[in-house]
């Protein structure tokens, strides 16, 4: 099973297991559009959940440190930190107020000795009762002693994308159109390279929950491609050094990702003439 197939799945169960408790399950779905660009047709349809927002307002949030699904591969998950910190940024630029990490982080940890850690370190797969356990513990006690209104979980899940043919290769996922990138020697890319095989990315899925564990929102966004083209052999795809270094890409995607529940500019989703 691919990566992003097994985070999806991840996720869903998840997400349906907290809903059992909170009562609501809303899952992604769909796809959408690539901003700056006009319409996009891999735009993902993000789902707000109004009902849920209109029983209580959710501005004081936290963002989680940790994946609602399966933890994020190493290269990707050190950049982490910096992506929370520009969703951090968009959010408080949008009217929310964001509490420390650490007040999560914290709880989560101390959660973590009694109920143990949710993520089997072998495989990457989810023990999905103690993570609700876990989510619970850290919901009741942060309800108890903060303002915190809501919890945002931000994953950034690896995927494969499909390189357009024609003359512009160009890859579109998830709202955004990405040009490959060149490694390794040479400026060129050989006549019999195989375009047809697909290559990685990164998007950004958010999902967002109010104090009695309700899903209140769930987007997705693409950011960027982690692998490019690999000159040296002409012949395929090689892992980038440089994922996750594009700021406007990042920016991009978390926009994407928010949206509607923080309406973008020029949303890449919308047919002409709808």
């Amino acid at each position: 099973m691919h990566p992003y197939t097994a985070s999806r799945k991840a996720a869903t169960k998840i997400t349906a297991a907290l809903a059992l408790v909170a009562s609501l399950s809303l899952l992604l779905s769909g796809c959408a559009n690539t901003a700056g660009g006009g319409y996009n047709a891999t735009t993902n349809a993000n789902q707000l959940n109004q009902a849920v927002l209109d029983k209580q307002p959710i501005k004081n949030v936290v963002i989680a440190h940790i994946n609602i699904g399966a933890p994020s591969r190493n290269y990707i998950k050190k950049s982490e930190t910096m992506v929370d910190g520009r969703i951090a940024a968009y959010l408080r630029a949008n009217g929310y107020t964001i509490l420390p990490q650490r007040e999560f982080s914290q709880r989560w940890n101390n959660a973590t000795l009694i109920y143990g850690d949710p993520v089997d370190p072998t495989t990457g797969r989810i023990n999905t009762k103690t993570f609700i356990q876990i989510v619970q513990a850290v919901r009741d006690d942060m309800r108890e002693k903060t303002d915190v209104e809501g919890f945002v979980f931000t994953d950034l899940i690896e995927h494969d994308a499909v390189v357009s043919g024609g003359m512009n290769h160009i890859a579109r996922f998830n709202g955004v159109s990405r040009k490959p990138s060149l490694k390794g020697p040479g400026d060129g890319v050989s006549a019999d390279f195989d375009w047809t095989s697909p290559v990685s990315a990164v998007s950004l899925q958010v999902s967002v929950y109010n104090l009695e564990l309700e899903q209140a929102f769930a987007g997705l966004g693409g950011i960027d491609l982690t692998d490019a083209i690999d000159t040296r052999s002409g012949t395929g795809w090689v892992r980038r050094k440089d994922v996750l270094e594009n700021e406007d890409y990042i920016d991009e995607g978390i926009q994407l990702a928010f949206h509607p529940m923080i309406v973008m500019d020029n949303w890449p989703g919308e047919q002409p003439g709808q």
